[in-house]
């Protein structure tokens, strides 16, 4: 028998992920809460643990219901990764003919997966997209784990910081997330991509508390980077990161990654995810190899997949789709941008 139930409501949920050596930020109920209160989707998990019974196992995921895009399961919107928890003696073959079935009772177009590591099952997926992941390790000292940035493109640029006299702060206040959220703009205008709405971040706050940060470089009380990490257990993970590119020559991003480094070290944590990038932006990949990160491939992978109704119908297609959107984008207003954001994406988790 599968179960299903609601992580947000069961009690069962929080002591689960602190047991579980895979577990993640992003199962966590801070994540799933600020999903739910943003977006609106609706988080549901899949057990071999009857209700009352303690947890051995789960999945969990949420459902998008979008008329744009179509009704899914995806295991985790805007999540770099988020494996199946699964005990070593349940195999994931035992919760695919359910989810299978969840395609029809709940008339989907797919549900997707999104493991930290190749997953053993023949999954027969409909289709499949890898990207990019760098993690940390922290254990080694301090010193050691600057021996291992790479000299001229991290070290420096840390010094350079230093030198230039840079400052930061770190918190959560209204100040420290304006001045965030105004990098935000810069970036995504730069990068012809709609910012996230505001609200996502005062929601990210609201649920994570003590566990989230906000990082922000200034030269002379101006911002000029920052960068948003998560913490949970002993893991810090870097999820949000921008900039003014008018002072990307004072290392801004870089102090703020080192301090990050260094206090995720006072505070015994063991590892610091820096995420997953896009195999296309080398640059990305580059910037996070420099320092030390060991570099693995994360594999999403969908099954169901059937086409919404506004999908593009070839991958040539959808290329030439995306670059007319970007050079559309890359021409609105700041304003527009933003009402783009807050209309775009709920629709793409």
């Amino acid at each position: 028998m599968i179960y299903s139930f609601n992580p947000l409501e069961d009690s069962r949920w929080a002591k689960f992920l602190e047991d579980h050596p895979r577990s993640s930020v992003f199962h966590s109920h801070p994540w799933l809460a600020a999903l739910h209160r943003t977006y609106g989707y609706q988080p549901v998990a899949f057990s071999t643990s009857p209700p009352g019974a303690c947890l051995t196992n789960a999945i969990v995921f949420c459902e998008i219901r979008s008329w744009l895009t179509g009704r899914r399961l995806v295991s985790l919107p805007f999540s770099d990764h988020c494996a199946p928890l699964i005990d070593p003696g349940t195999a994931l073959e035992t919760f695919l003919p359910h989810l299978r079935s969840e395609l029809t009772t709940r008339k989907l177009r797919y549900f997707e997966l999104r493991p930290t590591e190749p997953l053993s099952s023949d999954l027969s997926p409909s289709s499949t997209h890898s990207y990019c992941l760098h993690s940390l390790d922290l254990t080694p000292s301090l010193d050691t784990l600057f021996r291992n940035l790479h000299q001229d493109s991290t070290r420096r640029k840390i010094r350079r910081a230093e030198r230039e006299g840079l400052t930061s702060e770190a918190g959560t206040s209204p100040a420290l997330l304006d001045a965030f959220y105004r990098l935000l703009l810069l970036t995504r205008r730069r990068h012809a991509i709609p910012p996230q709405p505001k609200r996502w971040f005062e929601n990210l706050i609201h649920s994570f508390g003590p566990a989230i940060e906000i990082r922000v470089a200034f030269h002379h009380s101006r911002p000029v980077a920052a960068i948003l990490t998560l913490r949970h257990k002993d893991t810090l993970t870097y999820k949000y990161g921008c900039s003014d590119a008018r002072f990307h020559n004072l290392g801004g991003v870089h102090l703020l990654f080192w301090k990050s480094i260094t206090d995720a070290k006072q505070n015994g944590l063991r590892t610091f995810d820096l995420g997953r990038s896009d195999w296309e932006d080398t640059g990305l990949i580059t910037f996070k190899n420099r320092w030390g990160a060991l570099q693995s491939e994360l594999v999403y992978i969908r099954i169901g997949d059937r086409p919404a109704s506004s999908a593009p119908s070839t991958t040539t297609e959808l290329g030439w789709k995306r670059r007319l959107a970007k050079g559309i984008l890359a021409r609105l207003p700041g304003p527009v941008l933003r009402i783009a954001g807050e209309l775009f994406y709920r629709h793409v988790g």
